[in-house]
């Protein structure tokens, strides 16, 4: 097989399945290519070790990355259309201690959206974006937060000015101004945000909060009227709260910029044979009932919503267990 047809399938096969990454990495004597997607890890195919390299160098090549070049990381990147859509590729290389190169590759789709098991869910959390603030949403990778994000600043950012910080890009979307971290170059997360607040942007989406000086300075965006959409890694929706203090934000700050929390998971539809999003959110009194307390719980309504789904016969009863704990 040709590697271009080779890279062609694996491109195709990843699309299909809308894996969010490509993972060419070495084992013991071949290499081993696995897709990341929403019901997990696919192990696509294994294939020999000059194959593996032929086709991590074609990548390299239409990413404009030095091919020569297979101990120090690098980063490249795409745009190229598959299966009738525009799709953006991004690449990272490394080498192993072995001096084996592993390629991963990000796909970035264009109006990547979400299903929901509730709409009104959905319509809940866009109508609390009209209200301003800090909106949280944890959940581990692969649970769609970003698209969420993204559907409600395209609806509630019409004639407003939507700024994202990322790392990487994970959705394309021309009408906002998005950026992302640069480790090469020094840029990082706190850099971008002080720059974005300089940008006087409405909304403004961070992939992701993940020290105490970026939870800071969302906090003070939405302290000063900006509507934040952000992510941390957080159990559940309440202990998102929790994660927050864990960054240093004080109970006040909390109660004054905090506007809802919401925790998601991507589960299968059985009706629908597709994964659809399911949401735990806390907003208002229940948020504010949580917020006093120092030992709060997990969830507002996850176990409750689930059981009704089960009854609907919407998702399987293998899913209805092991999602229990979120």
């Amino acid at each position: 097989m040709e590697i271009k047809t080779l890279a062609k399938n694996v491109i195709d096969y990843a699309i299909s399945n809308w894996a969010s990454d490509i993972f060419i990495f070495p084992r013991a004597d071949k290499y081993q290519i696995n897709l990341r997607t929403q019901k997990g890890l696919i192990e696509w195919q294994e294939i020999e070790n000059q194959k593996a390299q032929e086709l991590i160098s074609y990548f390299k090549y239409i990413g404009q990355m030095d091919i020569a070049e297979h101990r120090r990381p690098q980063v490249g990147s795409v745009d190229q259309m598959a299966q009738k859509s525009q799709v953006f590729l991004r690449f990272s290389t490394t080498g192993d201690f072995l001096n084996r190169e592993a390629l991963v590759m990000r796909i970035i789709y264009e109006n990547k959206e979400n299903n929901y098991f509730y709409s009104s869910q959905f319509e809940q959390l866009k109508n609390l974006c009209y209200l301003r603030g800090l909106i949280i949403t944890s959940g581990p990778t692969g649970s769609g937060k970003t698209s969420t994000m993204y559907e409600l600043a395209r609806q509630v950012g019409v004639n407003k000015v939507v700024m994202t910080i990322e790392d990487p890009v994970e959705i394309y979307e021309p009408r906002f101004l998005q950026t992302q971290i640069n480790a090469v170059a020094g840029i990082k997360y706190l850099d971008l945000m002080k720059a974005a607040l300089r940008n006087r942007p409405d909304i403004l989406i961070i992939g992701e909060i993940r020290d105490p000086e970026t939870a800071k300075v969302a906090v003070n965006a939405a302290l000063s009227g900006h509507l934040v959409l952000a992510t941390v890694h957080a159990k559940s929706s309440l202990q998102t709260i929790s994660r927050l203090q864990g960054l240093g934000i004080n109970k006040s700050e909390l109660a004054n910029s905090l506007t809802a929390v919401s925790y998601q998971r991507l589960i299968f539809n059985q009706k629908l044979q597709a994964p659809a999003c399911l949401f735990d959110l806390a907003y208002g009194s229940k948020l504010t009932q949580a917020l006093n307390q120092d030992e709060r719980a997990d969830f507002v309504d996850w176990q409750d919503s689930l059981q009704s789904l089960r009854k609907e016969d919407k998702i399987s009863e293998t899913d209805f267990y092991l999602f229990q704990q979120g």
